[in-house]
């Protein structure tokens, strides 16, 4: 291996990731056919096949898994470096990969702003998905830092909580239960209710929360977004259980209204999350430390900004049943 190049690394890492020749050749800004002979100079170097193409998909081989770790590891080495060099030079500069789950999507916009124009030098790569396709980019080890807000268990990560994440019941301004003050929760568990997917943290926490006290939901529609399950509750099908934050950009007056329930709403908590093993970047650790001061701080304003949030949060939890 010691006379195989970085670029042919490089060129292998991308086909790997993408199992696309097209998409890497794509990504690099390099023809096909230039991609194709860098990866068979490099399955030369190596004596075995690193790639197979089934039908119309690629696949990679027993060699191809091994080598791509490799590869992943040299360039996150060799990314790590030149961030400690811009950091001895006194300046923040290289790349934060950062994964968010989709409710996170209200928010982590409006720190990475600041943040941004804090440390200029600082390329940020934000990927807004799942919380299913978070762990698994997780286990991969894809990227810098992971925003969830529930950290997986018996899965070896830090986990480190800095923002609240209250989980509130959304209903149509025309619902009956609008306007009525402290519902009994079995009265609300009498309500359709909209879901997210299985596997969902707000799902999982909500289902928990009903179950703590001897309580089951009827759920009539599991949707794929916070934003299809809004929709679907301004349209009468139902109420739903989600975070606070999704109703940030809500105007006050509007098709939506929080009611007012006994144990609402849920205290729940973003966390800045990444695998115990793995050592964190330069500009890792500034994001980390911009979070825990001024984002934070940031995050609280922007709750109070939430129309008729403010008051809702003051209210008590009920005693089990």
């Amino acid at each position: 291996m010691k006379h195989a190049t970085l670029r042919q690394l490089k060129v292998f890492e991308a086909v790997a990731r993408n199992l696309s020749f097209t998409r890497a050749a794509e990504e690099l800004h390099l023809t096909q056919p230039t991609v194709s002979i860098q990866l068979k100079q490099l399955g030369d170097i190596v004596g075995l096949p690193l790639l197979e193409q089934i039908g119309k998909r690629i696949h990679l081989t027993d060699a191809g898994c091994e080598l791509l770790v490799v590869c992943r590891n040299i360039f996150e080495g060799l990314s790590r470096f030149e961030m400690l060099v811009s950091d001895m030079k006194g300046v923040k500069s290289g790349k934060l990969r950062l994964a968010v789950i989709t409710t996170a999507k209200y928010f982590i916009p409006r720190l990475l702003g600041p943040f941004c124009e804090r440390y200029p030098g600082i390329d940020v790569s934000l990927k807004v998905t799942n919380r299913e396709r978070i762990l698994q980019r997780m286990a991969d080890n894809e990227d810098d830092l992971y925003i969830l807000g529930q950290p997986p268990e018996n899965v070896d990560i830090r986990a480190e909580p800095f923002l609240e994440n209250p989980l509130v019941v959304l209903a149509p301004r025309s619902h009956p239960l609008a306007g009525v003050k402290n519902i009994p929760l079995p009265r609300l568990a009498q309500e359709p209710f909209l879901m997210r997917e299985p596997g969902s943290g707000t799902r999982l926490a909500t289902e928990r929360f009903f179950a703590e006290h001897g309580l089951s939901l009827k759920v009539r529609m599991e949707l794929g977004s916070n934003e299809a399950i809004k929709q679907a509750v301004a349209g009468g099908l139902g109420v739903a259980v989600l975070s606070a934050h999704t109703m940030a950009l809500e105007r006050a007056g509007g098709e939506l209204v929080f009611l007012d329930v006994e144990g609402f709403p849920i205290r729940r908590h973003w966390y800045v999350a990444s695998p115990r093993d793995k050592q964190p970047s330069v500009v890792a650790l500034a994001f980390l430390e911009f979070l825990r001061g001024e984002g934070k701080v940031m995050g609280e304003r922007y709750l109070q900004d939430i129309p008729g949030f403010p008051t809702l949060s003051r209210r008590k939890k009920p005693g089990k049943r």
